[in-house]
């Protein structure tokens, strides 16, 4: 068993300076080696076109790019990379619950390529954030000002085309959309890599899902909202994996509906997230699969709770409070994990 340690991130002012901060709390760490080895999976992706398509959709995420590569001393083609932008990614998982107003979700995938990052933002030109980085620039999932919460659950890599990763669509959206119908909006209109699905909810309590692949995007609203890593609109079903992780997917899914029938508290789904005997929780770590935090979002009052590796308390913060200058966050938050690190 290893202690699994999330360092708490706060970024304030302009992308550039966003960039910038964060080059120089990577540089010469292990996470800017992880970072430089995912954008080398695919040898010769179409940076010029996802410059030109950042410019289009997320021109502040350029900026920050920009600000990171400088801090970084990297060339501008590495930087670019790190967009997510016609990039391969490997397999990963994740289970949400929006009921009674709150989204509740595990991700799951490797400690060795997690980020184990919470940033807290406050941009001069954008919505203030929290959630979860990969990629440094990406989000798993998270919150903005206004309530929104997104978050992504994989589907299948194998059918791909040009497009951004799912990472990057979710901190598009938070930084840039107000509620799910804005939303809607940016994902429907953005080129998609992979095959994903992304949760959505706003304060007005509406569960949204939108199953997106390459070359079509489902929506559907859903109440209570159940999201794992598969679709279920009849045209995309021939999209699924066919494996033992499709088949964890249906289970989870079937599990989370068993425990709806009891409309329990918001903290007994949780303790059913992230109990280490929990069917929604995964140990398998090594295959990718391993479950790495358990969060709760809540739009109306826009507290976050989090909990890392399995068994743990929740911690407790609010983006209110951030906002107002008023948070004294910690530097790490920690939890435990049955997986040994290394070194």
């Amino acid at each position: 068993m290893s202690e699994l340690s999330v360092k708490i991130v706060s970024l304030k002012g302009s992308y550039v300076q966003f960039g910038k901060t964060q080059g120089k709390e990577l540089k010469n760490t292990p996470l800017l080696e992880q970072l430089k080895m995912l954008s080398s999976l695919n040898s010769h992706p179409n940076v010029q076109k996802g410059e030109q398509l950042l410019k289009q959709f997320s021109p502040n995420l350029l900026e920050e790019i920009e600000g990171l590569g400088k801090a970084l001393g990297v060339e501008r083609e590495m930087a670019l990379r790190f967009s997510g932008y016609d990039v391969i990614f490997p397999k990963m998982g994740c289970t949400t619950l929006v009921t009674n107003g709150t989204y509740i979700r595990n991700y799951d995938f490797s400690p060795m390529l997690y980020d184990a990052r919470l940033v807290f933002t406050k941009p001069t030109d954008g919505y203030a954030t929290v959630g979860f980085s990969q990629q440094i620039l990406g989000r798993l999932d998270g919150m903005n000002e206004k309530g929104l919460v997104v978050g992504l659950h994989f589907v299948n890599n194998e059918e791909r085309a040009e497009g951004f990763f799912a990472t990057t669509i979710v901190r598009m959206v938070l930084e840039q959309c107000a509620d799910v119908d804005e939303a809607i909006e940016l994902i429907t209109n953005i080129p998609h890599g992979y095959c994903y699905n992304y949760s959505i909810t706003d304060r007005s309590g509406k569960g949204i899902i939108v199953e997106a692949a390459p070359d079509k995007q489902i929506i559907s609203e859903n109440d209570p909202l159940i999201c794992t890593n598969h679709f279920i609109s009849e045209s995309l079903l021939s999209k699924n994996r066919n494996d033992l992780q499709l088949q964890g997917s249906i289970a989870r899914k079937n599990y989370i509906e068993s425990l709806l029938e009891n409309n329990d508290k918001t903290i007994n789904y949780y303790k059913a997230f992230n109990n280490e005997d929990s069917p929604l929780f995964s140990s398998y770590y090594d295959q990718f699969f391993g479950t790495l935090h358990t969060v709760i979002y809540d739009p109306k009052d826009l507290k976050v709770v989090v909990g890392i590796g399995k068994n743990s308390s929740p911690i407790e913060f609010s983006l209110k409070a951030y906002l107002k200058d008023e948070l004294i966050l910690p530097e790490t938050i920690t939890g435990w994990i049955e997986y040994e690190m290394l070194g």
